[in-house]
């Protein structure tokens, strides 16, 4: 039975690989950016645009673009699926035939879809037809995309297009894993080599030449450079297999007696291969020749794999590189491409600022971040913009694999390379701990079973003679230091006790000795717990003796809770208010952990106050960060305070207290079963997802690394354990919740000893 999808289809007309060009490139990653982000609600297909019939097409549908009457079909075609929402045309006036493209209006008078373009050429001052046509172009749809903000100006200085319809979307990025070309340059045996490359379809525009005759005086000082030159010939200029500019190229290389320093790889490389490349590269040299060359996709590649770049003075690369990230020349100076190059070349330190500044510049940049903004516009041009959803992404544990030693998971991390000088923490344990016990019962992926072992085992080597753990232990002794001394220890200490509640409550999966390991830790910890004082840490290890408790039931823990929870309605009835309904004065971290610890005080004794107070206190947290269907996080900007009358600020936003909401809102929703908890819960996640005041992803879905944090104007994209480990949870709660929506047991009416899966 033929399954039929329900899915808002856009159709894209564009040229499509296996065809090489950059445009039909562009389009392949815009689509696998919008279906990475959206792919849960939206379908994207192909009007395959060609110069010849085709005989066995592959795509939806296929366009000749020399067959005038073809392009009238097509739009009758499209027009017949109800499903096509948008048309989203890649405009580019060498791609349709006719007077300036003109064949593209019988398409536009016929198709009855709303439209939209990306204008990958806007030429300055027009002529009067030119600049007639542009505007008749628009007059069919009211968008139009444009890759920089020069392109935006000349549409509105030179067509007199209106700001409002433009949208300004800079040229999509591959995410990669960040890593030094030395590193990178191991795949390709050249480690002992300094690295100038190059990239793209080769035509004369690319002006290789300029940078192969800057090479005699890069080597004077740099004897082992080696400059690769990356991509084969367009395949229009190769005529009856004349290659004529590989060949002039060829003859430079020997003229030159550049042989041992020039290395052509003429190939149409796959993505990531190409990236390794790039990333291999201690210098990027972009030659272009052409002055009003609007956009460079070359260019933004060779900036997201953190090269610091050399580069030719035209639109793009005057707006986008900044002296941090490069050094822009004149187009075809030979001798500046060169002083450039060994500037760059002499000094190792500045190389690596340079490319790490090129790095974080162009992650706002990433085809996910770039679906986010198509998708925005596109919202506004199609009907029932609401039916479009996030898709989760794949749930990936690279990253906390590459952050984890022997000892433990290291704390802090430089991009996505773990800082050993920062050492270990008990903290960051504990949230490891329960993070992969979390993803083991969901896959009882075996390989688990060792990183849950060096987490544990991290605990018990933090705990002392009293019950009660120091926090922190440096790499280089694996000592621990007198930063234990000098930190609150409270909410560390209590979770460690959430981590082996945790661990305990999956006992029914987890090796015995594990659980055993675990549940001795915690009852050796049990007199310290109840001393607690700090309403956070109440609510910590509440959680981890809750999950002990429904595991192993313990009359003595149960007591616990009891006892530290009584602390905590204490607090409430000091603070709370008819206006505030909060236990303390002010709300700064992780607040959901304290109306969630009055929930398991319910669970566990029965006691009526303490449904009251986690019901009241929770409705008074989401009215705070969720409004008018947004989700905000509390910044830690100032925090909020009683008695301001700031609104919550828009930056200064942490993974950890989006985690901890997600977290606080599956724990209610387990209880109590009410849809809008679950609803809550998706619009806290789609933080994650781009769903920010930036609309900006905070994750690497390559990696499964976490963003350090939400800021006014840019991502921290340093990967830390904190971050990526509450990005995790948050991620395997979504996917629980999503396997749990079939049929949902609410914990009240469930036997005792069924622990909430969080």
């Amino acid at each position: 039975m033929k399954t039929i999808s329900n899915k808002s289809k856009i159709v894209f007309l564009s040229t499509f690989p296996p065809t090489q060009c950059g445009i039909a490139t562009y389009t392949q990653d815009t689509i696998k950016g919008i279906t990475d982000v959206f792919g849960k609600s939206i379908t994207c297909e192909i009007c395959e645009l060609v110069k010849e019939p085709k005989a066995n097409p592959t795509q939806a549908y296929t366009l000749n673009t020399k067959n005038k009457e073809e392009y009238t079909k097509v739009a009758l075609e499209i027009n017949k699926d109800k499903a096509v929402k948008l048309v989203h045309i890649q405009h580019e006036f060498g791609l349709f035939d006719g007077n300036y493209g003109d064949y593209l209006l019988d398409f536009l008078n016929e198709v009855k879809k709303p439209l939209t373009y990306t204008f990958h050429s806007v030429i300055q001052n027009p002529n009067k037809e030119l600049k007639t046509f542009v505007k008749l172009l628009l007059s069919y749809s009211n968008s139009v995309f444009v890759m920089t903000n020069k392109s935006k100006e000349i549409l509105m200085r030179d067509y007199d297009i209106d700001e409002d319809i433009i949208t300004c979307v800079p040229h999509g990025t591959h995410i990669v894993i960040y890593e030094a070309p030395q590193q990178a340059k191991e795949k390709f045996n050249i480690q002992d080599r300094k690295v100038l490359a190059t990239f793209g379809l080769l035509g004369e525009g690319k002006n290789i030449e300029t940078g192969l005759k800057a090479l005699p005086k890069i080597i004077e000082n740099t004897p082992n450079a080696l400059y690769l030159i990356i991509g084969k010939t367009h395949p229009n200029l190769i005529i009856d297999g004349v290659d004529a500019y590989r060949d002039k190229l060829e003859g430079i290389v020997a003229d030159l007696n550049l042989q041992d320093h020039v290395r052509f790889v003429n190939e149409y490389l796959d993505t990531n291969e190409l990236l390794d490349y790039l990333k291999a590269a201690d210098i990027y040299l972009f030659t272009s020749k052409d002055p009003n060359q609007a956009v460079s996709g070359t260019f933004a590649y060779a900036m997201s794999c953190a090269c610091p770049i050399v580069a030719s003075k035209i639109p793009h690369t005057l707006e986008v590189l900044t002296p941090d990230s490069g050094i822009l020349v004149d187009i075809g100076e030979v001798d500046q491409f060169a002083d450039a190059a060994i500037k760059l070349l002499s000094d190792d330190h500045l190389r690596e600022e340079m490319g790490i500044n090129a790095f974080r510049k162009t992650r706002a940049s990433s085809w996910e971040n770039v679906a986010i903004t198509h998708m925005d516009t596109y919202k506004e041009l199609i009907e029932n913009p609401a039916e479009i959803k996030y898709s989760y992404p794949s749930i990936q544990l690279g990253h906390i694999k590459r952050m984890t030693t022997d000892l433990g998971i290291i704390q802090f991390s430089k991009i996505s390379i773990p800082d050993l000088e920062s050492g270990y923490t008990l903290d960051d344990n504990a949230r490891a701990l329960i993070a992969v016990c979390m993803h083991y019962k969901l896959t009882q992926d075996k390989e688990d079973l060792a990183y849950i072992l060096i987490y544990l085992d991290f605990i018990l080597r933090c705990q002392q003679p009293k019950g009660n753990f120091i926090n922190y232990v440096d790499q280089e002794n694996r000592e621990h230091i007198e930063q234990n001394a000098e930190v609150n220890l409270e909410d560390s200490n209590a979770r460690a006790i959430w981590a082996l509640g945790t661990v305990v409550a999956n006992k029914e999966i987890l090796p015995e000795a594990i659980v055993k390991k675990a549940s001795q830790c915690l009852l050796n910890s049990l007199k310290w717990a109840e001393s607690i004082q700090s309403p956070r840490s109440i609510g910590f290890a509440t959680k981890g003796l809750y999950l002990y408790h429904t595991a192993v039931p313990n009359l003595y823990v149960a007591a616990i809770i009891n006892k530290l929870n009584a602390k905590l309605l204490s607090n409430y009835e000091i603070h709370a208010s008819h206006e505030w309904k909060w236990f303390e004065n002010y709300m700064t971290y992780g607040n959901g952990i304290l109306p969630e610890s009055m929930l398991f005080a319910f669970l566990t004794t029965n006691k009526p106050i303490y449904k009251k107070v986690a019901l009241d206190s929770l409705d008074f947290l989401m009215s705070k960060m969720f409004k008018d269907k947004n989700f905000k996080v509390i910044s830690n900007n100032g925090w909020l305070h009683r008695d301001s009358q700031e609104q919550v600020h828009e930056y200064g936003e942490q993974p950890i207290d989006v985690a901890y909401t997600i977290h606080t809102l599956n724990s209610f929703y387990s209880a109590f079963g009410t849809p809008e908890y679950k609803q809550k819960m998706k619009m806290a996640f789609n933080w994650f997802l781009g769903k920010n005041h930036l609309g900006q992803i905070m994750y690497n879905p390559i990696s499964g690394g976490g963003y350090d944090g939400l800021e006014k104007d840019n991502v921290n994209l340093n990967q830390g354990a904190e971050s990526t480990v509450c990005f995790l949870t948050a991620r395997l709660l979504m996917e629980n919740l999503k396997l749990s929506e079939i049929k949902v047991i609410p914990l009240m009416k469930a036997k005792t000893g069924i622990a909430i899966n969080s």
